[in-house]
C-alpha cells in the first residue's frame, strides 16, 4: 500500500502549518489519522478511508469528499460548509458538535453534541 503523502513531504496535517491540501491523494489511507486543525482546503479526499480520523477543527473548504468514509470521523469544529459532495450519510456517520459548520443544506444529526 502507497502512503497517503509523497516520501518527502512528511505525514499529512504536520508541520508548522499543518497543511495538507497539497500531499493528499485520493483513496487515501487515513484510517485514525490526527489531522486536528488541518488546512485541508481544496484536498482532493474523493475514496479516502478517514474512518476515525481526527478532523477537529480542520478547514475542508472547498474538500471534495465523494466517496470518502467519515465513520466515527471527529468533525468537532471542522468547516464543511463549501466541501464538494460531502452526503447527508456520510454525516451521519461521522461525530460532531455545535461548532461544526454545515452546508446549509444538510441537517445536523441529531446524535451530535
Amino acid at each position: 500500500m502507497r502512503p497517503a503523502w509523497p516520501r518527502e513531504g512528511g505525514p499529512v496535517g504536520t508541520g508548522p502549518k499543518r497543511g495538507a491540501r497539497s500531499r493528499i491523494r485520493p483513496d487515501a489511507d487515513l484510517l485514525g489519522a490526527d489531522l486536528r486543525g488541518a488546512d485541508l482546503r481544496g484536498a482532493e479526499l474523493r475514496g479516502a478511508l478517514l474512518i476515525a480520523a481526527d478532523l477537529r477543527d480542520a478547514d475542508l473548504s472547498r474538500a471534495e469528499l465523494i466517496g470518502a468514509d467519515l465513520r466515527d470521523a471527529r468533525l468537532d469544529g471542522a468547516d464543511l460548509r463549501t466541501a464538494i459532495y460531502l452526503t447527508q450519510p456520510q454525516l451521519n456517520a461521522a461525530n460532531g458538535d455545535r461548532r461544526t459548520l454545515l452546508p446549509p443544506t444538510l441537517a445536523r444529526p441529531t446524535h451530535w453534541h
